[in-house]
């Protein structure tokens, strides 16, 4: 049995799945409720390469917290409002291991807007577009499309280190 390889965040690019990651919980977004009842929360999460936001489903969204340390395995990452996301996948599994220890970097954020690389992945993703919107963490058809922030405004920003 091989070790498991974990995946930088700063090394994550769209497209890729089978994702193996240690980040902390840096902020726990407002919940989106969807059409269907689920409910869903954009967590920012970071390590020590760079943070990425991080799309997180029903009951596992409402109990991570900042601070969290988490290892995902067999996750992927796509493009949502043009900004690179991090999701748990069917397959995928989240586990809380510590809380409070990790260095981070805020300073290089994967999930920045960017429209140029989206519109690339449009001509790529339209051969796949049957395909999407049969994933259970395909959100893009399934959110109710209000424009809210998933983060509160109004919430401390805190240091984990």
């Amino acid at each position: 049995m091989s070790a498991t390889e974990y995946v930088q965040i700063k090394d994550i690019k769209a497209g890729m799945r089978n994702i193996n990651a240690v980040f902390i919980v840096l902020e726990v977004g407002q919940p989106i409720l969807t059409k269907q009842g689920h409910e869903i929360r954009i967590l920012r999460v970071a390590d020590p390469t760079a943070m990425i936001n991080f799309s997180v489903w029903d009951e596992a969204g409402a109990l991570l917290q900042p601070g969290d340390i988490v290892r995902l395995t067999r996750g992927y990452a796509a493009l949502w409002r043009c900004s690179l996301t991090l999701y748990t996948g069917k397959y995928g599994d989240i586990q809380k291991v510590d809380e409070f220890c990790m260095v981070f970097n805020e300073e290089l954020n994967m999930s920045e807007p960017q429209p140029a690389l989206a519109a690339m992945s449009q001509g790529q993703q339209h051969s796949h577009a049957a395909s999407l919107s049969l994933m259970p963490n395909a959100a893009s058809d399934q959110v109710n499309n209000s424009k809210q922030d998933p983060f509160d405004s109004q919430q401390k920003h805190k240091s984990y280190m």
